[in-house]
């Protein structure tokens, strides 16, 4: 005996979504589904055909199938409109200044920097790095979260060229590096991006900064 029951019974319990080129096509293991049922139908024995109770249960099984599958892209439109929302919250932030760990291009105007030792450091040296990773400065700072100016000077006292750089400071205690950590400074934040964990600020400086790592937030300085 040979059941069969109309497409669109399995259509209509699938919420309506926007066509889409991904959503036409059925996933992997759906395809993988159908051509399993369809060769089962084809191959049974005639004579000890398969009972009509296991067809209904393998085409609710079919139904599930496709539902999920319809979910899951319904779950994929959604979250992509929900990011976009939420990149949209940080849309007037462009052109600002955002204060935050991370690095900054150097043009030759000084750089405020804002440091923040670690409990109980008893020294603190400000060290900075260039965009390949190489020290080009190294001078002790008083223990304190006061800005601290940069100039481009190196440890020689040459000066630096412009170009993107990171500063960190190392806290000691006891003579030893406690703690190792990215220096607060402000950058311009040229756009932003919606990243797989959610929206990210582009700055300047060429990093990426979740808004939840901004510290403060200003108008740009006019040149």
């Amino acid at each position: 005996m040979t059941v069969s029951a109309p497409r669109e019974a399995f259509q209509s319990a699938a919420p309506a979504l926007a066509p889409r080129p991904e959503a036409a096509k059925p996933s992997s293991d759906y395809q993988m589904f159908l051509k399993m049922l369809t060769t089962q139908m084809k191959n049974q024995d005639p004579l000890n055909p398969i009972e009509s109770s296991d067809y209904a249960v393998q085409l609710a099984t079919f139904s599930g199938v496709e539902q999920q599958v319809r979910t899951n892209d319904l779950l994929t439109a959604l979250t992509g409109q929900l990011g976009a929302a939420s990149m949209g919250q940080y849309a007037a932030w462009v052109g600002m200044e955002a204060r935050a760990a991370m690095s900054a291009a150097y043009d030759g105007t000084p750089l405020t920097l804002y440091p923040a030792p670690a409990q109980g450091a008893e020294r603190t040296v400000l060290v900075a790095y260039d965009a390949q990773n190489r020290e080009v400065m190294r001078q002790e700072i008083p223990v304190s979260a006061d800005p601290v100016q940069w100039t481009g000077q190196t440890a020689t006292g040459g000066q630096v060229l412009p170009g993107t750089y990171t500063f960190k400071l190392e806290s000691y205690v006891a003579g030893e590096v406690k703690a190792l950590d990215l220096v607060e400074l402000f950058g311009r934040i040229t756009e932003v991006r919606q990243e797989a964990g959610g929206p990210v600020l582009a700055t300047a400086g060429g990093g990426l900064v979740a808004p939840a790592a901004v510290k403060a937030l200003r108008p740009a300085a006019t040149p």
